[in-house]
C-alpha cells in the first residue's frame, strides 16, 4: 500500500500535459504515492452543469494532498456562446471550481514563492527571492454578488450611502454589486502564517499590502489586525504599503522586500507581478493550504490554444510538486527536485518556447528527472 494518496486533478487545456510532466519527475524522485484521478473544470460544467462534481469533492476528503493542473476560470469563445444559454436556462452559472474548493475546504492560505533561478533568460533581476501570502477565502472573491441588484438591497444602500453616491439615482438593472468581505479571523490567520514562515526560514521582514486609506473598513481591519499580530514577532520587521505603490516599488527594487502578505485580490495581483519578475507564469507555483488538506498548482491558466501540442513550460507545475513534497514532510525529496530544476535552468540546454528554445514539455520533464 502506498504511503500517500494524492488527488490527481488535470483540469482543462494544458492541465493534463503539465501534470504528466510532473509525474515523470515525481516517479524519478521516488515518491511512494497512489495517484487518484479526479474530474474538475470547464469540460465538466459543459457536460454536467458542475465544474466541481460531488465525486471530486468526496475524493478530496480522502487524500493526503492534491496536485492540480489548470482550469478555464473565465469561459470565453464559441463553446460558451453555444452551451451557456442552455445551462443558464436550467439555473446553472459557471463559477471557478478552484475558488469553490478553497472555500469548501477552508484552504485559507495561498502560498506563492517567487524565486529567480540563475541563468534563467527571463529573470527580471538575478537573486530575487520573494514569498507571497495571499488570503484565499474572503475579500472580493467571497462570491457575494448581485446583478441586477435586488430592490431591498438597493433601498438599504441608498439609505446608508452618502447623498452623492452615484448608484442612488441609477435603475436597478444598470449597476452591479460585489461585496468585499474581510474578517478578523481570516486576516489574523494569513498574517500569522506569513510571520510564522518568516521566523521559521529566517526571513527578515513582512510587508503588509492594503489600500486602507481608501477602503477604510475592510482594508483598515486587515491592517489593524496585522499590526496586532506583528507585536508578537519582535524579531521580524513589519512595514506596510498601498497596493498601487507596492507594484511600483517592487519593480524599482525587489530586494527591499522579503515576505509579502495581502488580502485575496491584492495577493492575486502582486503574486502575478512577482512571478513575472522570475520568469513568468511558466515558473509560478502555488499552494492552497488548510489544516487538513493542501492543493498545489501552477498559477497559469489552461492555455487552450496550446493544448495537445506538448509545448508549454512544465516548471511551474514541477515546482508545485516540490511544494507538495514539503507539505507531506518529504523535504529531502523536495530539495532534490528543486536542485534538479535549478541545474537544468542553469545549463540552458533544454528550454521551452517561452525561454527562447524549442524543447517540449516532455523534454523539460525528462531533463529535470535526469538530474535526480
Amino acid at each position: 500500500m502506498a504511503k500517500y494518496r494524492i488527488a490527481w486533478l488535470p483540469g482543462d487545456g494544458i492541465g493534463i500535459e503539465v501534470l504528466n510532466a510532473a509525474k515523470i519527475v515525481l516517479d524519478k524522485v521516488g515518491l511512494d504515492a497512489e495517484y487518484a484521478p479526479g474530474e474538475i473544470g470547464w469540460d465538466y460544467w459543459c457536460k454536467e452543469g458542475d465544474a466541481f462534481p460531488q465525486r471530486t469533492v468526496d475524493l478530496l476528503k480522502k487524500v493526503d494532498a492534491a496536485l492540480f493542473g489548470a482550469i478555464t476560470s473565465k469561459p470565453a469563445g464559441a463553446a460558451e456562446k453555444e452551451l451557456a444559454p442552455t445551462l443558464q436556462a436550467k439555473g446553472l452559472t459557471y463559477r471557478s471550481p478552484i475558488v469553490r474548493m478553497r472555500q469548501m475546504f477552508d484552504l485559507c492560505i495561498c502560498l506563492r514563492p517567487c524565486k529567480a533561478y540563475p541563468a534563467n533568460p527571463l529573470n527580471y533581476k538575478e537573486d530575487i527571492d520573494l514569498v507571497v501570502f495571499r488570503e484565499n477565502t474572503e475579500d472580493l472573491y467571497a462570491g457575494v454578488e448581485f446583478t441586477p441588484v435586488p430592490q431591498e438591497l438597493s433601498e438599504i444602500l441608498t439609505r446608508l450611502a452618502k447623498p452623492f453616491a452615484p448608484f442612488s439615482k441609477v435603475a436597478l438593472d444598470q449597476y452591479a454589486i460585489s461585496c468585499k468581505i474581510n474578517t478578523r479571523l481570516g486576516s489574523e490567520r494569513i498574517v500569522r502564517a506569513a510571520f510564522d514562515f518568516a521566523r521559521k526560514f529566517n526571513r527578515k521582514k513582512v510587508t503588509v499590502i492594503h489600500k486602507a486609506n481608501v477602503v477604510r473598513a475592510t482594508d483598515g481591519l486587515f491592517l489593524e489586525v496585522a499590526r496586532e499580530v506583528a507585536k508578537q514577532y519582535p524579531d521580524i520587521q513589519m512595514d506596510d504599503a498601498n497596493i498601487d505603490a507596492m507594484t511600483m516599488w517592487l519593480l524599482k527594487n525587489p530586494f527591499n522586500y522579503d515576505v509579502l502578505v495581502a488580502p485575496n485580490l491584492y495577493g492575486d495581483i502582486v503574486s502575478d507581478l512577482c512571478a513575472q519578475m522570475v520568469g513568468g507564469l511558466g515558473f509560478g507555483c502555488s499552494g492552497n493550504i488548510g489544516q487538513k488538506l493542501a492543493v498545489f498548482e501552477p498559477t497559469h491558466g489552461s492555455a487552450p490554444k496550446y493544448a495537445g501540442m506538448n509545448k508549454v513550460n512544465p516548471i511551474a507545475t514541477i515546482l508545485a510538486a516540490k511544494m507538495m513534497l514539503d507539505w507531506l514532510g518529504e523535504t529531502q525529496k523536495g530539495q532534490s527536485l528543486e536542485q534538479a530544476v535549478a541545474l537544468v535552468i542553469k545549463e540552458g540546454k533544454v528550454r521551452t518556447y517561452d525561454m527562447g528554445g524549442s524543447s517540449t514539455t516532455t523534454d523539460m520533464a525528462q531533463a529535470i528527472a535526469a538530474k535526480l
